[in-house]
């Protein structure tokens, strides 16, 4: 690992550690761990979460299906785990959804594609069990933020496009994926790996040498009117906040609906919305799943 996706893993792990002190998963949700969706020991598991009541009625998890939430977490493809957004699925889940929280390979040790095999893998571990859990995969959403939203923006690409889905050789399956929400990200995967020349923690993600991606790393100019609905979202004091505007404006551009909001002043930091105790990140999850609602109309 670089020098500054190593110092970018202790800086997190202490902040996040510092952010949910004291914090307990609701009693009104169902929250299960731990659940493997893959291959790998160290990675390759997930949690699931819903409410246990849905307008005073008790969840019956063969019977009633809720609309999914996906959760990319973020962390610089260097850092993140579920165990870090454990109370924001939990919030989500709150709000009527049943929320997938899952763990991905992460850099240097695993590199470009990872995290959108995996997530693709999750995806299909949601078609397997979907009699076993409350989960409609005809109402899916995914939700990421800085890499995760990253990493969310570009699996929309693959659902969206045949032609990007086979050049990145993964086989997206056949489910109904109807909005995306996007937080604190970048999206131009292309620039930044250029900007980094191999080095820091697109490095550690990419490795050195760019050209035997060809034409995956692309991936804005693959999007199309197909592109599902967007709620795209940042803060006044996020150091990415400058990648939100145009990523909207590129989606509008092509025809996606698309909702675009800076929350919050100059103390409302990058990736504000995981911090429970932050009333903005209050108002801009449930903005964002007033748009979900909406969508499902």
């Amino acid at each position: 690992m670089s020098l500054s996706g190593y110092l970018f893993c202790k800086m997190c792990t202490k902040s996040d550690k510092k952010r949910d002190e004291g914090l307990e998963i609701p009693g009104d949700v169902e929250y299960l761990r731990n659940i493997w969706y893959g291959e790998n020991k160290k990675y390759h598991n997930l949690d699931i979460c819903w409410p246990k009541s849905v307008e005073g009625c008790k969840i019956d998890v063969i019977k009633d299906k809720l609309p999914v939430i996906i959760s990319v977490h973020g962390g610089g493809y260097v850092y993140g785990s579920k165990e870090v957004y454990q109370y924001y699925a939990a919030s989500l889940a709150q709000r009527g959804f049943a929320v997938i929280n899952f763990n991905y390979r992460l850099a240097p040790k695993y590199k470009f594609p990872a995290p959108l095999e995996d997530l693709n893998a999750v995806i299909n571990w949601l078609l397997e069990h979907q009699e076993k859990y409350p989960l409609d995969p005809e109402k899916v959403f995914l939700v990421g933020d800085s890499a995760g939203a990253q990493i969310a923006s570009q699996y929309g690409v693959m659902y969206s496009n045949k032609e990007y889905e086979a050049i990145m050789e993964i086989k997206v399956p056949k489910f109904t994926l109807r909005a995306l929400g996007l937080c604190c990200g970048t999206y131009d995967l292309k620039k930044r790996a250029l900007e980094a020349g191999g080095k820091g923690v697109m490095g550690d993600y990419l490795g050195k040498v760019l050209t035997k991606y060809d034409k995956k790393l692309d991936v804005l100019d693959y999007i199309t009117g197909n592109y599902p609905s967007v709620y795209l979202f940042s803060a006044t004091g996020d150091y990415l906040m400058a990648e939100c505007k145009p990523m909207a404006e590129l989606l509008k551009s092509k025809g996606v609906n698309c909702e675009y909001k800076i929350y919050g002043d100059e103390q409302t930091y990058h990736v504000f919305h995981v911090d429970m105790r932050n009333k903005f990140s209050r108002e801009a999850n449930g903005e964002q799943l007033e748009f979900f609602e909406a969508v499902m109309e």
